[in-house]
Order: structure tokens, then C-alpha cells, then sequence
């Protein structure tokens, strides 16, 4: 398919429900309100395309700009690229998973996670966090850097309470990601949860509810699945 033609194919995809939907969530700027779900049916007739992915994202239009993520090629995304998607990410379902998901399967994953989580900009910040988190995900133990990540959660013990909105949501995450697939280090994000206490997230008058830290690790160990890895972090 085309340019031309996806842009078409998701302006008639869009919905005032789902529009509706995704204003509740943070949405802004140009969309149509397109399901996720109906976006894969395209996807799946392109499968994966580099170009067409940055020129969906350099619309603006944010179905257009998740869109791209979902046929993007990471190992082909630039360091610069990375940086111009984070930038021009408008809410939070672009920075944490277009933005998030691409990075981390990139070249340039745990670089551009640390260089995020340090800005001052939420999206950006959260963004940073949702990479690592992946990046945990996707990596084998050997490969990741078990001091490094111990100071992440002892920065997110201290901090997590006064950052904002959306960088509160991604620190819990992280932790969970941590005791979900970084064993070494289960106990310690355990103990981060439960000193932190119940964290306050705003979700936007959604049904949407915050996960417990502590309450999610303890579930994934008591099935087993504690240690897993993906394959890819996109769904």
C-alpha cells in the first residue's frame, strides 16, 4: 500500500467513539479515533516498511504516527530518527509504546532509554522508562547491566512521588518489569513497591487502573513466569 493509500484507509477507519476515547486518554491534535485492532488488519497487508513508517509519522496525525510504529523496521531506525519520534510525540500512547516499542528494538535502546528518563519534558521522561522496561523484556540477563538497573530503582524509590503524571506510570512499570523478567533483581523491585506505597496516577477518567507493583510481581511469580523473555515487545 502507499502513503496515499493508508492515510485513506485509516480516515475511514476512524470512529467519534474511539475519538472520543482517545481525547479521554490525552489525545490532541489531528486523528481520526482508528481501533488499534482495526489498524492490524492494514498492517498485515504491509507487514513492515521503513520509509512508509517515517513518512506516516511525519504527518502528525497521531493514528498515523502509531500506525507507523506498527510496520516499522527498528534495526533500520537511526539514532536521529528515535530522537525526531520521541520529540514529536504528542500523548502517551506514542511515546511509551510507538516511540518505546521501536527504540528498544533498535540500536540505539538502552542509549536513548537513559538519555530520555533524564529529561524534563513527561512524555520524553516516560518514554526513557518505557524503553528500559522493554529492553528488560527483550534482553537475556548476561546482557543487561544489573548495577545500573539497582540504581534505577533506588532512584525510583526516592523520586517516583514527585514526578510527573505519566513518568509515575512508566517508574511502576518499570518495577514490574524488573521483578517480571530481571530475576536478580526480583526482590529488590519487591521491596521498592512496597516501600513506595500506593502511587497516584491520573488516567484520565478512564476505567484504566494502575497496576500494583507488588501485587503483579508476586502473581507472575506464583504462575512461573518470572525470568521470561519476548520476542518482541510489539503487540
Amino acid at each position: 500500500m502507499t502513503f496515499v493509500e493508508v492515510m485513506a484507509a485509516l480516515e475511514k477507519l476512524g470512529t467519534e467513539q474511539t475519538r472520543k476515547t482517545w481525547t479521554k486518554q490525552g489525545a490532541m491534535g489531528d486523528f481520526w479515533g482508528v481501533k488499534i485492532g482495526d489498524m492490524k488488519v492494514i498492517q498485515k497487508k504491509i507487514k513492515h516498511n521503513h520509509e512508509l513508517a517515517l513518512a506516516l509519522y511525519n504527518t502528525r496525525n497521531a493514528d498515523a504516527m502509531y500506525f507507523a510504529g506498527l510496520i516499522s523496521e527498528p534495526q533500520k531506525m537511526s539514532k536521529a530518527d528515535l530522537q525526531h519520534w520521541a520529540a514529536q510525540s504528542t500523548w502517551h500512547m506514542l511515546s511509551e509504546y510507538t516511540v518505546a516499542w521501536t527504540a528498544s528494538e533498535s540500536n540505539f535502546g538502552r542509549e536513548l532509554a537513559i538519555e530520555w528518563m533524564n529529561s524534563e519534558k513527561e512524555l520524553i521522561a516516560a518514554a526513557g522508562w518505557s524503553t528500559y522496561s522493554n529492553l528488560l523484556a527483550l534482553k537475556p540477563d548476561e546482557e543487561l547491566n544489573e548495577k545500573e538497573i539497582k540504581a534505577l530503582l533506588q532512584r525510583i524509590g526516592t523520586t517516583i512521588q514527585q514526578q510527573a503524571n505519566r513518568v509515575r506510570y512508566t517508574m511502576n512499570g518499570f518495577l514490574i518489569s524488573v521483578g517480571a523478567h530481571f530475576v536478580p533483581l526480583a526482590d529488590e523491585a519487591k521491596k521498592v513497591a512496597k516501600e513506595m506505597g500506593i502511587v497516584s496516577i491520573d488516567m484520565g477518567g478512564t476505567a484504566c487502573k494502575v497496576p500494583d507493583a507488588l501485587a503483579y510481581i508476586d502473581k507472575i511469580e506464583a504462575t512461573g513466569k518470572a525470568g521470561k523473555k519476548k520476542k518482541t515487545v510489539f503487540c
